[in-house]
């Protein structure tokens, strides 16, 4: 395994770049919240800002309802169901009870209707009635079995679904990462839909009047916030799945287990100031710049330039500072031929206390395989190292 020191001259680009930098700096800046549970993504960066029992399988009560709002994203995008469609209404739907868009039995609604009365209304009914449309056999409960599965694909480890709506179930379960991953996914791969969750009011029938407001407590507010989700049950407390947008940095934040609505508002707002205020992005290499180089055997050049794919940004602390070592680590020397774009080497970045990082490291051009002249010279220097070994110099010696 080839790896440069810190002090190599193939690095003094990089460490320049790096110098006093913070990557992943959490300690610095810590967040406390009274949520059981918390999750503070900086979307832009990737960079876990807050991590508390994010893993743990909890009630996710109406945050949950994403997972179904995904589940019918999908669908529209391969054709399976279409926005102006209008879905019929079961018994079942219609008996929800909690936030509803009172639905009765045997009338039909649009699809665009159903969504928007999740989105701001937080529907039990209207999850039912998409629920079933897309059940495999028309029912809540396949299409609860069926979340699971797809939550499973999108590598959400820690959830499960014994219904369309988050009403309390032993079984209704999902971590504060899972709610990030599946709100990433919103966020990223239907921009279509994603301004329905912003907005603040939603009337869908003009004599039923008491549900008709979004109740995200930071719509409105000046903060870029932008969604989602929030949920309250007995058993789950109240929680909220938000997401905000200020110049070109983007949050998503995940709370559950806060005591009333008034707290849940408070720490939401704090944390999105906090998300804001107290890091700042910092880009420190540029695309497709040549950041160190790495032998290569045999091949019709002796080296291969280095880069990584994408502008590499990270997050620091406004307040507070570490400086980071560098190292670039591969298995080397690497044996031509070798594509420009192939992944051959890592840049480990890392600070005291702090996670290290790993990051792929591209070739920076095509290296052939080199002739003759070539092998012959690589052959040679081979032997020639070899023979100038000293065989006599021990172990206790080197």
């Amino acid at each position: 395994m080839a790896k440069f020191p810190k002090n190599s001259p193939q690095l003094q680009c990089l460490k320049a770049l790096c110098l006093a930098l913070i990557w992943l700096a959490l300690p610095a800046a810590a967040f406390e919240t009274p949520a059981k549970a918390a999750y503070v993504l900086d979307q832009t960066t990737g960079t876990v800002l807050l991590a508390k029992n994010v893993d743990q399988a909890l009630p996710p009560a109406s945050m949950s309802k994403l997972m179904t709002l995904y589940m019918a994203f999908e669908a529209i995008r391969e054709g399976r169901l279409a926005r102006d469609e209008r879905l019929l209404v079961s018994q079942h739907a219609m008996n929800y009870g909690g936030s509803t868009l009172f639905l009765r039995a045997g009338e039909r609604v649009k699809v665009d209707d159903l969504l928007r009365g999740i989105i701001v209304l937080s529907g039990n009914d209207a999850c039912a009635v998409i629920a079933e449309a897309l059940s495999p056999n028309g029912t809540e409960a396949e299409f609860a079995r069926h979340m699971t599965q797809r939550a499973k694909q999108l590598g959400m480890q820690n959830s499960s679904f014994a219904n369309s709506n988050g009403w309390p179930d032993p079984n209704q379960r999902m971590s504060m990462r899972d709610l990030g991953i599946i709100t990433d996914r919103i966020i990223t791969e239907f921009p279509e839909f994603y301004s329905m969750f912003s907005e603040k009011e939603f009337v869908f029938d003009e004599n039923e009047s008491q549900n008709r407001y979004n109740r995200n407590p930071l719509l409105g507010l000046g903060l870029g916030a932008d969604g989602l989700k929030t949920g309250h049950t007995k058993e789950a407390g109240y929680g909220l799945v938000g997401s905000a947008k200020q110049g070109d940095r983007r949050i998503i934040f995940v709370l559950s287990g806060l005591n009333s609505a008034k707290e849940r508002a408070e720490q939401s707002e704090a944390i999105v100031n906090w998300s804001f205020r107290q890091f700042a992005k910092h880009k420190i290499v540029s695309a497709n710049t040549v950041i160190a180089s790495a032998d290569v055997w045999i091949g019709a050049e002796s080296t291969v330039g280095l880069v990584v794919d994408h502008d590499l940004e990270i997050l620091r602390p406004v307040f507070g500072n570490r400086d980071l070592s560098a190292e670039i680590v591969y298995q080397g020397p690497l044996a031509a031929p070798i594509k420009k774009g192939a992944v051959v080497a890592k840049l480990i970045i890392s600070a005291e206390g702090l996670p290290q990082q790993s990051i792929p490291l591209q070739a920076a051009r095509d290296v052939a395989q080199g002739g003759f002249l070539e092998r012959v010279l690589t052959t040679a220097k081979v032997l020639i190292r070899r023979l100038t070994d000293d065989p006599t110099k021990t172990e206790a010696d080197s």
